[in-house]
């Protein structure tokens, strides 16, 4: 089977700075797959990449075995993507847009037109489908942003914060929504700061810092990379019991702090839940009679904490920050075909480089 993403070796340069140091990751078909990182990491720069809006500077990446670059439409038109920021067209009813957005892919009218409505009924806004994207709510706003990554019909979704800034309601109801659709075959790719959204909904996760990639794991094994707390509470408060704690810590590498007060033992190790069954063990046969045991795991957002805690440097801000600035200088097309794929993307996506503006969309379906 093919794999949804194929990334080797990835380099992006921006000047003196480095945005992705050599990213290797492969992402399999048909699953749902997060990309957790800091403010600049790179996950930006990586995303760009996919999706035809930054060239490389070296490596490769591809698209269920098309490579974005040497095979950019072929690549382009299995990605639906879904930006954290609002590059939408607001001078078109949004069904309108979605029908725009459509023929950049090829779809014919009516075709483009029926895949609309698809879309707005999918993520329940159709009834909105006649009013412009400005008159929208915050909520619809964020709901019509996956609408329209959904109306080419892709293979793989990249969702960039899909829940920034919503209630609580509208991110449960997006949860199930992206969940239905990856139980249904299509690929998903996420990047949230939100770690329990990546906890619950993803079956892998990379970590990418300081634009390499530090761990690629499922949510569950990286939890059990951090340590658990085990808090014991006794009958009785004899100090013997954190005695015999210690003496299971000396024998298990896992274990890695102890401390005892009064009648509560609490005990730190790693997969708490296996340490707990040979803590009760002991404790059992020393008499002592335990009145509650409650294990507390670790979380993911603590994993991920402490996996990409480093000194703070300039480069983590800079990694990021002033790239749409540069990008138009550092990315000009060699030739008139890359000139037209270039445009392509632009019109695409939201054409935000090089201007710091979100209404390139406007511009580009405006002037049509």
């Amino acid at each position: 089977m093919t794999n949804a993403l194929e990334i080797r070796d990835l380099r992006k340069r921006y000047g003196d700075v480095e945005a992705l140091k050599g990213v290797s990751l492969s992402v399999p078909e048909g699953s749902f797959f997060g990309l957790l990182g800091p403010n600049g990491a790179g996950k930006t720069t990586f995303i760009n990449v996919l999706v035809g809006l930054v060239r490389a500077s070296g490596g490769s990446a591809s698209v269920f075995g098309y490579d974005v670059e040497d095979d950019y439409r072929e690549a382009r038109d299995r990605i639906g993507l879904a930006p954290q920021e609002f590059n939408v067209d607001r001078f078109f009813p949004i069904r309108e847009v979605l029908e725009h957005k459509a023929g950049y892919h090829g779809v014919p009218p009516e075709e483009a037109s029926r895949r609309a409505d698809e879309a707005l009924k999918q993520v329940g806004i159709w009834e909105k489908r006649d009013t412009r994207f400005d008159w929208l709510s915050g909520g619809m706003k964020r709901r019509f942003m996956l609408a329209r990554a959904l109306v080419t019909d892709p293979d793989l979704l990249i969702l960039d914060e899909p829940t920034a800034g919503v209630d609580v309601q509208l991110r449960r109801d997006l949860w199930e929504l992206v969940t239905d659709l990856n139980d249904r075959g299509t690929t998903i790719l996420l990047t949230t700061h939100y770690i329990e959204e990546a906890e619950r909904l993803c079956d892998e996760v990379a970590i990418l810092d300081s634009g390499e990639i530090v761990t690629v794991a499922s949510p569950e094994d990286l939890m059990d990379q951090g340590s658990d707390r085990i808090v014991v509470t006794l009958r009785d408060d004899d100090a013997d019991a954190a005695t015999i704690a210690e003496s299971i810590r000396d024998g298990d590498d896992r274990v890695e702090s102890v401390t005892g007060e009064g009648d509560r033992l609490v005990v730190t190790a790693r997969q708490g839940g296996l340490v707990a069954p040979d803590l009760v063990r002991e404790l059992d046969r020393a008499g002592h009679a335990i009145l509650d045991l409650e294990i507390k795991r670790t979380s993911l957002e603590e994993v991920f904490v402490d996996l990409t805690r480093r000194e703070e440097t300039t480069d983590g801000e800079n990694g990021e920050a002033g790239r749409e600035e540069t990008e138009r200088e550092d990315e000009e097309p060699t030739d008139d075909a890359a000139a037209a794929d270039e445009l392509e993307a632009m019109a695409t996506d939201g054409g935000t480089r090089g201007t710091g503006s979100h209404y390139g969309d406007d511009r580009t379906q405006g002037g049509r």
